[in-house]
């Protein structure tokens, strides 16, 4: 039986070898990386989130057909798409294409409400940078190159505001708060020739370096944050604060390691003064980006003055103030309304400074503008910490009743936050 039993398997270990040999090889499965598959359901909320209220949006442009009757650079063209690259998308397309041509500033004839021509160079350099190199590298066209930057940044977003709210509430909460941002107000600019979704992505993504502690990162990603937009302020005076009261602590505790939260404090504004400081030197006036603001866009500092004309008329019905768009209007005046609350529940969670600092400063930032009043959604729209307290609450919800809000808001937002925003204002 023992010679038998060792012939069997002396036979048999040819024939497996040969059956495994005619076996096709296995098929790798693509893996994500383990740090990457928590972002994948808040990343899939929002981007489903975000095409419904595109193709609602769509729908709404070709029922009205208005936009084919509108200058391309205002609010029109050929077809409905060419509507995401107007308004302000029409500079940044202008600055990519050709560059910028900084110079003194050219007085306009006639007077009025505009005293100064309109420059490019109010338009900060890294987006437009990006959709030329995008274009360059890829050899799309710069319209696609544009969308491609804003859709890819949007998600790059969308993470950092998951990264953000999980970490202080909970994945569940993260994964809510990247679909609130889908939806929230103002978010059709999210897809669009805009800058919102590029600076959003520095923004969180610095706020979360912050609470980690990783200073490096965040002075760096301040020091980006400041060639993208000039309300960066707000986010770098965030970060220097809250590098401020970190150095300040370990000093009192004679703890060593502050050299991070210093280099923080002086790499976080070069981006935003260094361009400013362009402006000026080639404009031959220190104050040039300033006055281009004030005189060629009606954009200032004014302490609320024209935020709360906008509220006493809104209030009684009147139209006597500036910039006046009836509907998105109305709807900016109901967010301000509900600014006190979403900050109250805010500070209830007890987030850390730079939260509260970045939140705080953009939203006194906004409502201390005179500026374009309907557009308040979107320019609160990088406030991404007012997420916080109504993600945390919505968690509580079972998949089937978030369902039912999302797909609700998504579909309501194709209205609110993209035809309101792009053909009933001026974005």
């Amino acid at each position: 039986m023992g010679t038998a039993f060792g012939d069997t398997a002396t036979d048999s270990a040819p024939s497996d070898e040969a059956e495994r040999a005619e076996r096709p090889p296995a098929r790798r499965r693509l893996t994500l990386p383990p740090g990457a598959r928590p972002y994948v359901t808040p990343l899939a909320l929002y981007g489903v989130a975000k095409l419904v209220g595109l193709a609602v949006f769509a729908c709404l442009l070709e029922y009205a057909g208005d936009y084919r009757g509108k200058n391309p650079r205002f609010g029109g063209g050929a077809h409905w798409w060419d509507v995401l690259a107007t308004w302000d998308g029409w500079w940044y397309l202008q600055v990519a294409e050709k560059g910028y041509h900084p110079g003194p500033l050219q007085p306009l004839d006639g007077g009025g409400l505009f005293t100064v021509q309109q420059n490019s160079v109010a338009f900060f350099p890294l987006y437009p940078g990006l959709i030329r190199g995008v274009s360059e590298v890829t050899s799309l066209g710069l319209f696609g190159s544009a969308l491609l930057v804003s859709v890819l940044a949007s998600f790059v977003a969308a993470a950092g505001i998951y990264a953000v709210v999980s970490t202080l509430a909970g994945v569940r909460a993260g994964t809510v708060a990247a679909g609130l941002w889908a939806v929230a107000p103002g978010a059709g600019v999210e897809w669009a020739v805009y800058s919102e979704s590029l600076f959003v992505a520095i923004a969180a993504w610095t706020c979360y370096c912050v609470m980690k502690h990783q200073w490096v990162a965040a002075g760096f990603l301040a020091f980006l944050a400041g060639l993208s937009r000039p309300t960066s302020a707000t986010l770098i005076g965030a970060v220097g604060l809250a590098a401020l009261v970190t150095v300040a602590r370990r000093g009192s505790r004679q703890e060593h390691g502050v050299a991070g939260p210093v280099y923080a404090m002086v790499a976080a504004p070069l981006g935003l003064i260094v361009y400013i400081a362009w402006v000026g030197l080639n404009s031959n006036d220190l104050t040039a980006y300033f006055t281009l603001q004030r005189e060629g866009w009606a954009h200032y500092f004014d302490w609320g003055a024209h935020t709360l004309a906008v509220l006493r008329n809104t209030a009684v019905g009147h139209g006597d103030y500036l910039f006046r768009f009836a509907v998105p209007d109305l709807l900016a005046v109901q967010l301000v309304i509900a600014l006190p609350f979403l900050i109250a529940l805010m500070l209830r969670r007890k987030p850390p400074l730079v939260l509260v600092a970045y939140t705080l400063a953009s939203i006194v930032t906004v409502l201390g503008t005179q500026q374009i009043f309907g557009n308040t959604s979107r320019y609160l729209l990088p406030v991404f910490p007012l997420l916080l307290a109504p993600a945390a609450a919505l968690s509580r919800l079972k998949w089937p009743s978030l369902t039912v809000f999302f797909t609700t808001a998504a579909v309501a937002s194709g209205w609110y936050a993209h035809y309101v925003v792009f053909e009933l204002g001026i974005p």
